[in-house]
């Protein structure tokens, strides 16, 4: 059985199978990395730990921006017709905000380090300086994108549980498709 690049009407291409873990990875694991290294002693421990953050913020961002891109050209699978209509309306909705939040938290990280008083360079894997965004740098804009990048990744983080819930949900109790066809595009179960 050939193993579809784009979508079907019944399941994900393997394009989008990659790039939705490949992004939930990531995406989880810089939660876990930016709670770390706040609070770590050691400032050269966190200086590096924030460094790694910044650049898989900035690979985060490029990955999504192309996960969304995919989005727009290719359908996405319809839902099992035992979906009910709140669901039906909801889903596309909660997509929507989880594209939202993992675009807004790599810039809203952006223009943190942007507007820092620091002025430590943001080095991507230690290949290239990027640029800041054009923001005025002082005290009280960086207190602000922190506090915005932090509320953002805390609500993040609800809207990501709430993904995996129903995820588990659809598989687990309503026994449809809709979590296996995310892992598999070759899977025999529709």
């Amino acid at each position: 059985m050939r193993v579809p690049i784009t979508n079907t009407s019944t399941r994900y291409g393997w394009a989008t199978i990659l790039l939705h873990w490949l992004i939930a990875i990531l995406f989880i694991g810089q939660f876990g990395l930016g709670f770390v290294m706040v609070r770590l002693t050691s400032q050269r421990s966190a200086f590096e730990l924030i460094q790694l953050h910044k650049s898989l913020g900035f690979l985060l961002l490029g990955l999504i921006v192309l996960r969304v891109a995919w989005r727009l050209g290719n359908t996405a699978p319809a839902l099992p017709p035992a979906v009910g209509t709140l669901e039906r309306k909801t889903a596309p909705l909660a997509h929507m905000a989880l594209y939202a939040f993992q675009i807004a938290l790599p810039l809203s990280g952006w223009a943190l380090v942007s507007v820092s008083t620091l002025e430590i360079p943001t080095m991507p894997f230690d290949l290239f300086v990027m640029p800041n965004l054009p923001l005025p740098e002082s005290d009280a804009s960086e207190s602000f994108w922190a506090a915005a990048h932090w509320y953002l990744a805390y609500a993040a983080i609800a809207l990501v549980a709430l993904h995996v819930m129903a995820a588990l949900r659809h598989h687990f109790l309503l026994r449809d498709s809709v979590l296996m066809r995310m892992i598999t595009p070759s899977s025999a179960r529709e």
